[in-house]
């Protein structure tokens, strides 16, 4: 009998971890579906919409590849996502690092300030920074973004990086200085190092977060070599009435490949960056 309740208990884990895994792999399943089934495959009622009914096709890649500038938007996501990143490793490391060792009560105060500041919707903030950009003659400019997107980036990396410092003992880095090692010395050599799930982290979300993010880019930019991923496939796809429903697919696909892989490789680390802050 206790068997026979552990192969159930186990059968149900498995039933559970494999509706998650089909929940979590059918979009990509979708998009490549979509992606090479032609079009009367893919708009025919009469067609089974999860299967091939038809031979695959390549055509709508050969839209997505040579009748728009996909690989210029590819070109841009990638560059200010790298520039959003730097930004916020450069800024947040250090605040999170002061606010963790030296700020005491007023220090978690300001720690959760900062982060609210994460939560206000960009619905509200949109159309002051379009101005604020503007004025700045950054208007139809990638360094519009990038001027923009470390403002919500930020705020959180720096109250999760807090939680992750404060894991780790002040004597480890007490012990460096008495070896001869400056306050920065400490940081860089031993504090850094301990702390590479939170760095990964950080590093992870700023650059999805900086990829897949609509309004700003849809308000600061509308010409079309200097868009983004996140806007130039929508609108370059939508025509009036006309959705080009399988070239969107592609695109969708291609551009969430390498944020699927990135997630796989590092995701115990992605994991621990954020669960180890929580830990006392």
């Amino acid at each position: 009998m206790p068997n026979v309740r552990k192969l159930a208990g186990r059968g149900g884990l498995y039933a559970m971890l494999g509706a998650f895994a089909f929940f979590g792999a059918f979009p990509f399943y979708w998009m490549v579906i979509a992606t090479f089934k032609t079009d009367h495959d893919l708009f025919s009622p009469l067609n089974n919409p999860f299967l091939f009914n038809e031979p695959p096709t390549l055509d709508h890649l050969k839209v997505l590849l040579f009748e728009t500038h996909f690989h210029t938007y590819l070109t841009n996501t990638l560059w200010v996502g790298l520039a959003v990143v730097v930004i916020t490793l450069v800024v947040a490391v250090p605040a999170a690092y002061s606010l963790a060792r030296w700020a005491r009560g007023w220090g978690e105060m300001l720690g959760i300030g900062i982060f609210l500041t994460y939560l206000v919707p960009p619905t509200i903030l949109f159309i002051p920074l379009s101005r604020f950009t503007s004025s700045l003659g950054l208007q139809e400019s990638l360094w519009s973004l990038i001027l923009v997107y470390p403002t919500f980036t930020i705020p959180f990396c720096t109250w999760l990086l807090m939680g992750f410092f404060k894991t780790i003992p002040k004597d480890i880095e007490e012990q460096a200085m008495i070896d001869g090692l400056s306050r920065f010395g400490a940081m860089w050599k031993v504090v850094l190092p301990l702390s590479i799930s939170g760095v990964l982290t950080v590093v992870v979300f700023a650059f999805t977060l900086s990829m897949h993010e609509f309004i700003y880019a849809l308000t600061f930019i509308s010409v079309s070599m200097k868009k983004t991923v996140s806007i130039g496939v929508p609108t370059e796809l939508v025509r009036g009435d006309v959705f080009q429903w399988g070239s969107l697919m592609a695109g969708a696909l291609i551009a969430s490949l390498p944020v699927a892989v990135v997630y796989t490789f590092f995701l115990d680390r992605f994991v621990a960056g954020f669960t180890m802050g929580a830990v006392k």
